[in-house]
């Protein structure tokens, strides 16, 4: 089946207001910009993220959250954003922080068809007793915790119980595919492209390099294209366009 859509804007032409998204992507790397500004151009609002991160200075998820367009993030790191902070703090944003292995897992989990696990990963903390601030009253106060999780003794060690994520959309940059949806991702960039890829329910790849079925090694697929039902072709411009959050030179 050629999965091949026209635009990106043809991709998520579809995704409505209050929609859930699993973004792939860490920093900067392996973020899919092409299509996060597809849904940015479209005007859609009220969204669900779930993310490593919230993107960073005009990059990434942070052109959603900067125009008031998210509403909910799931995610393990605030990192630099400074408007993420800001949001949250002040109350604007419900923000569900999840220990980063476990953020991978629940990915994995829900993309794999696996509704919980147990994991060792913050037993004896909120995470587990409750008490994280979702969402605060923008003077200081919480508004929304969270609430305590199953914890169960195994071998005589305690785990938490977390719930596999699954969410309506999914977006993810890929270095090189097929027009069967088959995925492949340059080192870094690979971090958390293929869980999210997973997890959506409706996936769209946008790619670097499209091929022809069979000009992919099959040894070297991260994500086949039984978890992508939708491929965006990038040219060549939009391809090379990539940006580094924290450069280091050295002599």
């Amino acid at each position: 089946m050629d999965k091949t859509v026209a635009s990106a804007a043809a991709a998520v032409a579809d995704v409505p207001d209050g929609a859930t998204l699993a973004v792939g992507g860490f920093g900067l790397s392996g973020v899919p910009n092409v299509l996060i500004q597809a849904v940015y151009e479209r005007g859609t609002t009220g969204l669900g993220v779930v993310s490593n991160n919230c993107g960073a200075m005009d990059r990434g998820l942070a052109v959603l959250l900067a125009a008031g367009r998210i509403a909910r993030v799931t995610g393990s790191f605030i990192g630099a954003n400074k408007e993420f902070a800001r949001q949250y703090l002040a109350g604007e944003l419900e923000v569900e922080l999840i220990p980063q292995g476990t953020l991978a897992e629940r990915l994995r989990a829900g993309g794999s068809g696996i509704p919980a696990f147990y994991t060792p990963a913050g037993v004896g903390t909120q995470i587990s007793e409750g008490g994280l601030p979702w969402r605060y009253d923008g003077s200081g106060g919480v508004a929304l915790a969270s609430p305590p999780k199953e914890v169960r003794a195994f071998d005589g060690k305690e785990y938490v119980l977390e719930r596999g994520i699954r969410t309506d959309y999914a977006l993810v940059r890929a270095a090189r595919g097929d027009r069967h949806g088959n995925l492949v991702f340059h080192r870094s960039a690979r971090n958390f492209n293929p869980l999210a890829a997973m997890a959506g329910r409706i996936t769209i790849a946008e790619v670097e390099e499209v091929v022809e079925p069979g000009g992919l090694d099959p040894d070297a697929v991260h994500v086949p294209g039984v978890f992508v039902q939708r491929v965006v072709a990038l040219t060549p411009e939009q391809a090379a366009d990539k940006s580094i959050e924290q450069r280091t030179v050295s002599d």
